[in-house]
């Protein structure tokens, strides 16, 4: 298995035998980044895409891992905003992504305390959520349609709730990923199937519309990278290379939870806030075990860190709100790991020049692409859910600043890497948890392990390849060398906290480094041999 002919030499890190002329230079590795990157390589383009730290190293790692359909937007008035997310959710599930992504149920408890203005907006929105189902065509069997709960079958899929007072609940339904750094990295890695390459540790100096600078952060060495198109998809950090963008960052708090401390929970649940009719706090049973609860949404003013931290306040919060809906007290030592990501939402003011409320919850989720004075566009705002249209209005703007030769867009018939038809995976063989995680390359990625044991003059059998980490770390050996020869994972880092999510949990972590060095040393002699 030479570098030459290695599937994933074109993710890797640093800039060495990374071409210095193509037709468009793409700066940001988030999930916006990576579907840039796909978009102009599908439509006949050559791209670098390059990033300082590695893929969803920013805020598309720090999500609620869910496939929104643009019910809060719905609720705050943003119908557009709504009907697109809706819409791109339905492509993530039906076509994208169906490896990645799953139905949510999601449940509202109604209780004796519940007011009835609360009662008649729960119920109004969750039907307005099934229109924009169904007008983004996407299917019953894809997301089923809401429906009320007797209060015997609420406590049947929430058996941790307060029983005292409630009275039913209301379902719904919401797509939910596997893991929003595994979509990145799964559209990385597509996108370099097609030719795109794809340099992590590659810090950009300076961008204008047609070159960027660029250090290699492996060697220090620096480069000039000529292109005839340059998009900023650097999300909270696209401000720093667009003097023309002003950002008004908002901070969104999550805790990780292990899942004993709500036994038995089979749904999500949206805990409403005191005080709100419309907004909740949720309560979200991951595949691993593990419960995330958030989210927050507060203004993050001041330099933007790399790696930004909850606050006390805002874990106190989430743990209040949830202490009012479930019977089991939650205190501060339950929580095993908490993160804070950041969204980078457009500045933007009141039609008399104010700032409006200055609540980030109130600015709009939708995108802006914006072309500077050098040629340069930059692509801002957005979510994760709308990922494929925020990159398919950055290329066309790219193209026409550039005044690039491109074909039309076609990631919306696109499946990624490993996808297929619900039935088809259904009927797949490998492990569940490869099956989730890589779709139909599951095959691929236990079978490269097993190459590379062997390459390595350490051959593995099955077993010793698909065993977790550790009896609460489900991550397997046969993955994280996958990560290291497909994915462009360059250290333990990269392998636990973007690769996987070991890392949420820091006594989870440091379980798995052994095997993350392991992974590592395999490959190493592997390509040594």
């Amino acid at each position: 298995m030479s570098a030459e002919t290695r599937p994933g030499t074109r993710i890797r890190a640093g800039l060495a035998g990374a071409p210095v002329e193509v037709d468009l230079v793409v700066v940001g590795l988030g999930v916006t980044g990576v579907g840039v990157a796909l978009d102009a390589v599908t439509r006949g383009l050559s791209v670098l895409a390059v990033d300082a730290h590695d893929l969803a190293f920013g805020t598309s790692r720090w999500s609620s891992k869910m496939v929104h359909g643009g019910l809060r937007y719905l609720a705050q008035g943003q119908v557009g905003v709504a009907h697109e997310s809706a819409v791109e959710r339905g492509v993530l599930m039906q076509t994208t992504a169906p490896h990645l992504t799953r139905a949510m149920p999601m449940l509202i408890p109604i209780t004796s305390g519940t007011a009835p203005l609360q009662r008649l907006l729960s119920r109004s929105g969750l039907a307005a959520g099934d229109l924009l189902r169904r007008g983004a065509r996407t299917s019953a069997e894809t997301l089923p349609r809401p429906r009320r709960l007797s209060r015997t079958e609420t406590l049947a899929m929430a058996p941790g709730l307060r029983p005292a007072g409630l009275v039913g609940g209301l379902l719904g339904w919401d797509g939910q990923l596997e893991d929003d750094a595994r979509l990145v990295t799964t559209i990385a890695r597509t996108a370099a199937s097609y030719g795109a390459h794809v340099r992590t540790r590659a810090r950009v100096l300076r961008a204008s519309g047609t070159e960027v600078s660029l250090r290699d952060e492996t060697t220090g060495a620096t480069t000039t990278v000529r292109a005839r198109a340059v998009v900023n998809a650097a999300g909270v950090w696209g401000g720093d290379l667009a003097d023309e963008v002003t950002l008004r960052p908002s901070r969104g708090t999550h805790l990780v939870l292990r899942g004993d401390r709500l036994p038995g929970l089979r749904t999500s649940v949206f805990a409403p806030v005191p005080g709100s009719t419309n907004r909740f706090v949720m309560v979200l049973p991951q595949p691993d075990g593990t419960i995330y609860v958030g989210l927050t949404d507060e203004p993050a003013p001041g330099p933007v860190p790399d790696v930004p931290q909850p606050t006390e306040p805002e874990i106190g919060f989430l743990l209040d709100v949830v202490a009012a809906t479930f019977a089991t007290p939650l205190r501060r030592d339950d929580v095993v790991g908490a993160y804070a990501g950041l969204r980078p939402l457009l500045d933007v003011t009141a039609p008399d020049g104010s700032e409006g409320s200055g609540q980030t919850a109130d600015l709009s989720r939708r995108h802006a692409v914006l072309t500077g004075r050098s040629g340069m566009v930059t692509v801002v705002g957005g979510k994760l859910t709308t990922y494929r249209r925020m990159a398919q209005d950055a290329v066309d703007a790219a193209v026409a600043a550039g005044g690039l030769v491109a074909g039309p867009c076609t990631t919306a018939t696109l499946p990624l890497l490993g996808a297929a038809p619900r039935p088809v995976l259904d009927a797949l063989e490998e492990p569940a948890r490869l099956v989730r995680r890589f779709g139909t390359d599951a095959a691929l990625v236990l079978a490269t392990a097993r190459e590379v044991a062997a390459r390595a003059g350490e051959p593995l059998a099955d077993e010793e390849l698909l065993a977790p980490a550790a009896a609460q770390v489900p991550v397997t050996l046969a993955e994280l060398v996958f990560a290291v020869t497909h994915e462009g994972a360059h250290d333990v880092d990269d392998l636990l906290d973007r690769r996987t999510r070991v890392g949420l949990v820091a006594s989870d972590r440091a379980l798995a480094e052994p095997l993350a060095e392991r992974a590592l040393a395999l490959v190493g002699r592997a390509m040594s041999s």
